[in-house]
């Protein structure tokens, strides 16, 4: 299986100085060249990297309770590896905890609950995955549970965790049949979802338009 690269967004942080000039007041007074042509932006909008995928992250927490996040800042980092940029939340503490997770992908089956999972912490709710109605395997290759209701699940080792940026290194990746055609992932059936920064929402990943390595060999001479 070939890399699939998604571009990472990264947060800027911006310190203030002892005039007190904060973000805003230095995002008013940036100066950049406009492209000709075209509507600029600057560095005022949403949208950075686009599609952004909605990765699921799930974790137990210490007394083996599951929780997880949604995290739109996340992509594939080597051949075995995914990167997940996120600040502190419960999954990070259980995370120090386990040194595991599972990654799953929100689909069109499963908007309301996946984003009902980003908008609700599990130190408030513990019980959220079961208010959703969901249910989970304990994984039998890391310590995190694999959501039921997702049928595409990565179970993960923690790499490293510095400066908000998790890596972690795939030791499984497990599928239902049913989102699979000849024996391989097919995301006609997955229908996953991407969030969508610019309209603030969630798409569908849409219909095949061309072949990867081949659909450019038209201009190979």
């Amino acid at each position: 299986m070939r890399k699939i690269l998604w571009a990472l967004a990264a947060f800027t942080l911006i310190a203030c100085g002892s005039n007190n000039t904060n973000t805003e007041e230095m995002e008013e007074n940036e100066v950049f060249s406009e492209v000709t042509g075209r509507k600029n932006f600057g560095t005022k909008h949403a949208l950075m990297t686009t599609p952004q995928p909605c990765v699921m992250i799930a974790t137990w927490d210490k007394d083996k309770n599951p929780d997880v996040m949604m995290a739109a800042w996340a992509g594939q980092y080597d051949a075995k590896q995914i990167v997940v940029s996120m600040s502190k939340h419960k999954t990070t503490e259980n995370l120090a905890i386990t040194g595991a997770f599972t990654v799953s992908f929100a689909d069109e089956r499963t908007v309301a609950q996946s984003d009902y999972f980003g908008l609700v912490s599990g130190k408030k709710v513990p019980d959220k995955v079961a208010r959703a109605g969901f249910t989970v395997t304990p994984s039998p290759n890391v310590n995190a549970p694999i959501i039921d209701q997702y049928p595409l699940a990565l179970e993960c080792k923690v790499i490293s965790f510095k400066n908000g940026i998790l890596v972690g290194e795939v030791v499984n990746m497990s599928a239902d049949e049913s989102i699979l055609t000849g024996g391989k992932v097919d995301l006609a059936k997955l229908r996953p979802i991407v969030f969508d920064a610019a309209s603030n929402s969630y798409r569908t990943v849409g219909d095949v338009v061309g072949q990867a390595w081949s659909s450019g060999k038209i201009f190979v001479k």
